[in-house]
């Protein structure tokens, strides 16, 4: 039998207790998942590494969370959303605080590769929750606002790692994380409902790996998340050799500029609601690759500015294209979690692969990057022109299904 409650509605309180606990659920998984990255240059130098070596403790991260997905999305299909998101962030982050206490190099990145893998229940079924839990009209406008969760978990994972590193060093910054993410898990705990339309057993694979939307849509996430994470990866580097010589804690301090994303993925989802998906993702494309081009200007203000830009140009896309996701799914036929959790394989095979990039040096990373954003470009406009998945049809039935709205519908 199909869902019988109505999805929460915007302004209702099941509305925004859903909204906080998956903002503070998107801080958590980010601050956790990047707290390495801001201490790069700390790591390499107690550990006596190289910049690329350094990098595998991030690497491993994305990576074991990447191949990890897929297994989450099978759980989150059949045991429901709720208990799989509040374990994740739980279990991560007690893994973030052994992470702070690891006898040597290669423990922590058994550690963190740990913590990858316990962090994919989180994206596996989180925009498959919002899009079953709320009511459609709200669906972009929600999916906004955990990206720009993960935004502002992203910026105080490496900002709080940067300043604590300073002071007390790099084992102490990735404790302090860890709490942090500890007291974002508990938020989600308290907070967020238990699924009310949420139906045990998955819905067919085959449409998740076919449609031409969704796989332009997860090279999206692969394209978009690899030029990102290779020009914050290098940008630490650049800018503490000369002429810059940034501490760690002005080095943490660059990614300030996180706000611009956490905004910028609110407002598109708005934008999205009230035009469609495919009138709003080109946009964002443009805006992530004004910025990077930004960051080939010598001056540090520039450097800075262009970070800013490309941090809201990036998670502009983002939220959009992750919340795009399961609509699409489902009006396709296809699992809304099976989909999420493809997107995000693609996603953080993007961060594994091109973030590793680091030491190419400066020119080489912001090169790549812009071919990267190039391509996410040219997806978004083609995706512009990709017809509307057919409504799905029921599971118990085999009966068309219509969709919730007709705007909704449009932004398949």
């Amino acid at each position: 039998m199909g869902p019988v409650s109505t999805g929460h509605r915007a302004g209702e309180p099941g509305y925004r207790r859903v909204c906080l606990a998956l903002f503070a659920a998107g801080v958590a998984s980010f601050a956790s998942l990047y707290s390495t990255q801001a201490v790069l240059p700390e790591l390499a130098a107690a550990y006596g590494i190289s910049t690329t070596r350094s990098t595998l403790s991030l690497s491993l991260a994305t990576g074991g969370l990447g191949v990890a997905l897929l297994v989450a999305a099978v759980l989150g299909d059949r045991a429901g959303r709720t208990r799989l998101v509040k374990v994740s962030l739980l279990v991560s982050a007690v893994l973030g605080l052994a992470c702070a206490a690891a006898p040597g190099w290669p423990a922590l990145l058994g550690l963190r590769l740990a913590q990858g893998v316990a962090l994919a229940g989180l994206p596996a079924v989180a925009t498959a929750y919002l899009r079953e839990e709320l009511d459609a009209g709200s669906h972009a406008r929600a999916a906004g606002l955990y990206i720009g969760g993960t935004a502002l978990g992203g910026m105080t994972g490496r900002l709080l790692s940067g300043w604590v590193a300073e002071a007390a060093g790099w084992r102490w910054a990735l404790a302090a994380v860890a709490v942090v993410a500890l007291v974002c898990a508990g938020i989600v705990v308290v907070l967020l409902p238990e699924s009310r339309n949420f139906v045990p057993g998955g819905r067919r694979l085959r449409p998740a790996v076919t449609d031409p939307a969704l796989l332009a849509l997860y090279a999206i996430a692969a394209c978009g998340m690899g030029a990102f994470v290779a020009v914050y990866n290098a940008i630490g580097f650049r800018l503490a050799a000369a002429p810059y010589g940034l501490d760690a804690a002005a080095l943490g301090a660059i990614f300030l500029v996180y706000p611009a994303g956490s905004a910028s993925s609110a407002v598109a989802g708005r934008l999205a609601d009230r035009y469609g998906r495919r009138a709003v993702l080109p946009a964002g494309s443009l805006i992530f690759a004004a910025g990077i081009a930004l960051t080939l200007l010598g001056p540090l203000p520039w450097i800075i500015a262009g970070l800013a830009v490309m941090t809201a140009g990036f998670f502009w896309v983002h939220g959009v294209a992750s919340g795009w996701v399961p609509v699409r799914a489902h009006a396709g036929g296809a699992g809304g979690a099976q989909a999420a959790a493809l997107y995000y394989v693609a996603y953080y095979a993007g961060s594994s692969v091109f973030g590793s990039m680091a030491g190419l040096g400066w020119t080489a990373v912001a090169a790549l990057a812009l071919a990267l954003v190039a391509v996410t470009g040219v997806l978004a406009l083609t995706l512009a022109g990709t017809p509307s998945a057919r409504p799905s049809r029921t599971p118990s039935t085999g009966t068309t299904r219509a969709p919730a709205s007709t705007a909704a519908g449009t932004r398949r």
